[in-house]
């Protein structure tokens, strides 16, 4: 395992708008604030959802697109940096009217409603290539 102690600069609570996407928002929030480096939480209410599975065999994501509304239960993930661009690795369990629940990497959501904690760390996070998995993964 590799890691490294970081120490925490900030913290927010944050309210996404309405009509926006979920991860760009997240993305533009942490340009707004200058977070290198982050962890956040969410939850509230999508309108659609593109969600994204990967492939271990492939070593390729699948997309699925979900175009209803559904109830975002948990959404967690990761700020750092991705080609030059703050990239927010964002996961999501959403769920159905019946409580059935569909999870993955949330790549898109039109925002309904939502709710985030960000807590902004002391570093700058960058991805690199993983030769083993063929993901970009945090260069530690």
């Amino acid at each position: 395992m590799d890691y490294r102690e970081v120490d925490s600069t900030s913290e927010f609570v944050c309210r996404l708008e309405h009509g926006g996407d979920w991860r760009a928002q997240i993305e533009a929030f942490a340009d707004e604030q200058g977070i290198d480096a982050g962890f956040f939480y969410g939850l509230g209410a999508v309108q659609d959802a593109e969600l994204m599975f990967y492939d271990q065999d492939r070593t390729e994501y699948d997309s699925l697109t979900f175009d209803e509304p559904l109830e975002v239960a948990a959404c967690m993930g990761n700020i750092s940096h991705l080609d030059g661009k703050r990239f927010a690795h964002t996961h999501a369990v959403l769920s159905r009217p019946d409580g059935e629940a569909i999870a993955g990497h949330l790549n898109a959501g039109t925002v309904w409603a939502g709710e985030l904690y960000v807590r902004g760390f002391d570093t700058e996070l960058k991805r690199e290539h993983d030769e083993p998995t063929d993901l970009d993964l945090w260069d530690i």
